[in-house]
């Protein structure tokens, strides 16, 4: 991998960033409603909403607004909170941790679903385990994750009684707790991510199992096991990589459904909160953190292909 490559995706991933600030930036203000009237009130008059407005600044040309909001997110200030006045980094901050760890523990329960039942299905095409887990990889890319969330705490919270329905607490705090409020938030999202792995395994395992190198070694005498794994799993990685990167910024991204549906106090939760608010400084905050952990997920898949594969040319 040459330098120029890198500078090149690290320019590219900055353009990324600029464009959607920017188009998150123009949607907010052509989405209806009126932030100063929210504040005030439906009853409020016009006289003080325009006062309000030109207070918070909100009367000034779009790309005035835009450029001033840049200039203060590029020094680590993005604003102050349209509803409550509070700075918006700190509850970036306050709600990051939680998003993270439940994309990471529902990146995790889907890859130790999708692995092994996208290698064996792939091992055994047109078994039994092919099937059944076919039909599992059907049903969850179909089921939405609202309704599985809600079967999972009507089943665990309000019949077994086994685990909290929805809440938080931080790790810090009390390690027991915070994984008993994690687990049926995780499971909700990581069985879909899991169903999503294992079609997508079981597809780059295919197409590398009837490769010639994988017959090259299986001549050679050598244990199905060591076929697998060594030769045609690793040569698969490329593909699955990719996927695993998807499903990263997928998870990151699509996780407010299951944030509101558990109370589980994220990204995607507050950036939910900020568009019913019209709180603009605090979604555009939002906006711009996921964004920008979704370019770095992909920067990083990018980079990662080359350890995986030395033999691929960066133009």
């Amino acid at each position: 991998m040459n330098a120029s490559y890198l500078i090149q995706r690290l320019f590219l991933t900055l353009i990324v960033l600029l464009g959607v600030t920017f188009v998150v930036f123009l949607i907010i203000q052509i989405v209806p409603g009126d932030p100063a009237r929210v504040i005030l009130g439906v009853q409020a008059n016009e006289q003080n909403v325009a006062a309000l407005r030109e207070r918070l600044g909100l009367n000034r040309p779009f790309l005035v607004q835009y450029a001033d909001w840049l200039w203060n997110a590029l020094h680590g200030d993005f604003g102050k909170s349209l509803i409550t006045g509070q700075p918006v980094a700190p509850q970036l901050k306050q709600r990051l941790p939680a998003t993270l760890q439940l994309a990471a523990a529902a990146l995790l329960i889907g890859m130790l679903i999708g692995f092994p039942a996208g290698i064996i299905s792939a091992v055994k095409p047109g078994s039994t385990t092919d099937i059944v887990t076919s039909i599992f990889s059907q049903i969850g890319v179909t089921v939405p994750d609202f309704w599985m969330g809600i079967m999972l705490v009507l089943l665990f919270s309000l019949t077994l009684g086994w685990l909290p329905p929805s809440g938080y607490t931080p790790i810090q705090e009390d390690f027991g707790d915070w994984l008993a409020h994690l687990i049926l938030p995780a499971i909700t999202a990581g069985l879909i991510s899991g169903a999503i792995q294992t079609r997508f395994v079981r597809s780059a395992m295919l197409e590398v199992m009837h490769q010639n190198y994988v017959r090259s070694a299986r001549a050679k005498g050598l244990k199905e096991r060591t076929v697998v794994v060594r030769h045609a799993l690793r040569n698969a990685m490329i593909t699955i990589v990719t996927v695993i990167g998807l499903q990263i910024t997928a998870l990151l991204s699509a996780v407010v459904v299951v944030e509101v549906v558990f109370a589980w106090p994220g990204l995607g939760r507050l950036a939910l909160d900020a568009v019913l608010d019209r709180d603009y400084p605090l979604l555009q905050g939002a906006v711009f953190t996921v964004a920008a952990m979704l370019a770095l997920v992909n920067l990083g898949v990018d980079l990662l292909y080359f350890f995986l594969d030395p033999r691929i040319e960066y133009a």
